[in-house]
């Protein structure tokens, strides 16, 4: 442990001995270290947190999803950065004092490109950071950024619904006509080859219409006749008057008994909307006509004599019904042989040119087509307005503001008071590593132990070295210069370091 001690009091013997060589080494290093931290620019940053609401209930009815509004939110914040809004940044903040000619504008562009960071952080949360050499151009940056972040999503939605609508026009005004030229070519085709034919739509669609309307009346008929001849039976079994009363004069008859109910249900029919074209009426017409004509040759059933018969009112009214369900069975006839023409029109067509027949499918097909289309695009449209509508009018994505663009007041880079300090250490380092490595070099022996490990004889003794009044006062006067020189590299290093606080202040 005392050999080590003692080559470290021999170290900082040698080196006080050459302490004028270590003080010139640090003032140099010093010195030149100074300079280049004094070279560093400064670089000042300023930030601001922004807080996007998403507003997910009346957009979510409307089509809207959290998807959508979380990919447009990463649209505007990937697309802010851009070179378009980098340079609307150097145009409206005092970048713009910098700037002269096209080239200027491209280099700060592409220094703002490097020098701004938006990070996402949890929450729909984003932080605008901006590094400049003057902190009222980073907060500037900062603010203009902000401003494009609100304008741009507010704006970029509503660009693109309007394009949107203005295409979905375009497309519409297209199908619109080509309809109206379908419409125009299906109608002088039915004109033209099945204006005679009943029913609507195609030869397949009339022919499957009739006969399903066949299998109703073909129902109908049958039911009609089934009650008609319960009707005969019953009439089969019940006398046409009643023995030993007296008739009243002028009775109706069976005839006319007929003629009344016919009258009825032709009346009946009217009230319920049916033409004079109609089926049902013109049977209940042909009917009627003969219904007159046969109660004008009934006579009235009459007498006064005391063994004549009355009429039975039973036998009447079931006469009167035998005239209304055979009325029922004669319309339903009718009804029956106009619906077999109708069937043998339509597949007579059906059999005598499929050509016909195939071309009407190609337009039906082609206009339901071409409809389908169009009723498609209206709804598209209707839905693009409804939305572009719901973001405009209701802020599916709101903005807050959480922290104002800061006002930096000490750079962020470099910290210049550590590096002067970290200068000033070396260069001390430095001054004693120099005067160190001179020692080394200059062969001296300290001590007599020293020298007798170096020629390896036995050293028989050593002489301190005397010193006069004179060489004291020279010497104390070396040591105040020294001190001197010593303390002014002190000194600067303060110095510096107050210029760097009044920089920070000035720049603030």
């Amino acid at each position: 442990m005392n050999g080590l001690f003692d080559e470290l009091r021999i170290a900082i013997h040698s080196i006080w001995m050459r302490r004028w060589l270590a003080l010139g080494v640090a003032w140099g290093v010093a010195v030149v270290g100074w300079l280049f931290v004094a070279q560093i620019p400064s670089s000042y940053e300023s930030t601001a947190r922004v807080f996007a609401q998403m507003q997910t209930i009346l957009p979510a009815a409307v089509g809207i999803t959290p998807a959508d509004q979380q990919k447009d939110l990463d649209t505007v914040r990937q697309t802010l950065t851009s070179a378009d809004n980098l340079e609307k940044v150097v145009r409206g903040t005092d970048l713009a004092n910098t700037v002269a000619t096209d080239k200027d504008v491209a280099d700060r562009v592409a220094a703002l490109q490097q020098a701004v960071k938006i990070t996402s952080e949890q929450d729909n949360t984003f932080t605008i950071s901006v590094a400049q050499r003057s902190p009222r151009i980073a907060r500037q940056v900062v603010q203009k950024l902000l401003d494009l972040f609100v304008e741009q999503n507010l704006s970029g939605d509503k660009a693109e619904t309007t394009s949107t609508l203005q295409f979905l026009d375009q497309q519409l005004a297209q199908k619109q006509k080509q309809l109206q030229d379908a419409e125009t070519k299906r109608e002088a085709f039915q004109n033209q080859f099945l204006g005679s034919l009943p029913g609507t739509g195609s030869i397949a669609d009339r022919l499957a219409a009739a006969r399903a309307q066949m299998s109703q009346v073909d129902s109908d008929l049958a039911a009609a006749q089934s009650s008609l001849a319960v009707v005969n039976g019953q009439m089969a079994g019940t006398p046409a008057s009643v023995p030993g009363a007296a008739a009243s004069a002028g009775s109706a008859g069976p005839a006319r008994a007929r003629l009344a109910a016919i009258q009825g249900q032709l009346a009946d029919a009217r009230a319920r909307g049916y033409t004079e074209q109609h089926p049902d009426v013109v049977a209940l017409k042909s009917q009627l006509a003969a219904a007159q004509a046969a109660a004008r040759n009934e006579p009235l059933v009459g007498g006064t004599g005391a063994g004549a018969g009355a009429s039975n009112p039973l036998y009447l009214q079931l006469k009167s019904n035998q005239a209304d369900k055979q009325a029922q069975v004669a319309a339903a006839l009718s009804r029956k042989r106009q619906l077999q023409g109708d069937i043998d029109a339509i597949s007579a067509k059906l059999t005598g040119d499929s050509s016909q027949m195939q071309e009407q499918s190609q337009i039906e097909r082609d206009y339901q087509v071409l409809k389908d289309s169009y009723d498609k695009l209206l709804s598209d449209r209707e839905d693009v307005r409804l939305r572009g509508q719901a973001q405009s009018q209701t802020d599916q994505i709101k903005f807050s503001v959480l922290d104002q663009p800061s006002a930096p007041r000490v750079p962020t880079s470099p910290n210049r008071p550590l590096l002067l300090t970290g200068v000033l250490i070396a260069a001390l380092a430095v001054g004693g590593g120099a005067a160190f490595a001179m020692t080394q070099v200059q062969t001296t022996f300290p001590t007599a132990k020293r020298l007798e490990a170096a020629t390896g004889l036995t050293v028989i003794g050593s002489i301190g070295e005397a010193v006069t009044k004179a060489q004291i006062a020279q010497r104390r006067r070396q040591l105040g210069y020294f001190g001197g020189g010593a303390a002014a590299l002190v000194v600067a290093w303060v110095a510096l370091l107050g210029v760097e606080m009044l920089q920070r202040g000035l720049a603030a």
